[in-house]
């Protein structure tokens, strides 16, 4: 992530028209955008649709924001309202999640990993996928905006529009099924 101050001056030149600037907004940005998105939809073609969606979006809005938050947690939320209105028009369930064969980057390989090294994290991928699949889309939310993109949880209600408390309880419970 960029410093609030390139942030601020890229801000500035994207509502001025400055494409360049506008992605960088949207390289600094797109990996918080990507958890948000996929741990709600579960499905890996209107998601990257849905990224698309939500950074129009910010374009589109980028001369109203106001920076009474962090640029990221308005993005997030952008992202998470953009999530919540397709679920509805679509009434799909929130807890659905990513399926294998979904084209992650993650199911490939690297080319510096060793081959046991690669099963073994694939193994624990394939195990946490499935715990995570026994949690309602919220907690899958809440616990990679905490523990993945390092989010605080002032910053995460704020997101979700949720009291600090209600962001506890909801990692507490997550961490308590994942036991």
């Amino acid at each position: 992530m960029m410093d609030e101050s390139q942030l601020k001056d890229c801000i500035g030149k994207a509502v001025q028209g400055d494409a360049a600037a506008f992605r960088e907004i949207v390289l600094s940005h797109q990996r918080l955008v990507a958890h948000v998105v996929f741990r709600m939809t579960g499905n890996a073609a209107d998601a990257e649709d849905l990224c698309q969606d939500v950074f129009v979006k910010v374009y589109q809005n980028l001369g109203g924001f106001r920076g009474e938050s962090k640029f990221s947690t308005w993005v997030g939320r952008i992202a998470y309202n953009t999530c919540i209105n397709h679920l509805h028009k679509k009434r799909m369930p929130l807890f659905e999640d990513v399926r294998k064969g979904s084209g992650d980057l993650d199911d490939q390989p690297g080319n510096d990993e060793w081959p046991d090294a690669y099963a073994e994290g694939r193994d624990l991928k394939a195990r946490m996928d499935k715990e995570m699949a026994c949690l309602t889309g919220l907690q899958r939310t809440v616990l990679t905006l905490y523990h993945v993109d390092e989010m605080s949880y002032g910053e995460i209600g704020e997101m979700l529009e949720m009291p600090e408390g209600t962001i506890k309880s909801h990692l507490f419970r997550a961490r308590k099924k994942l036991r």
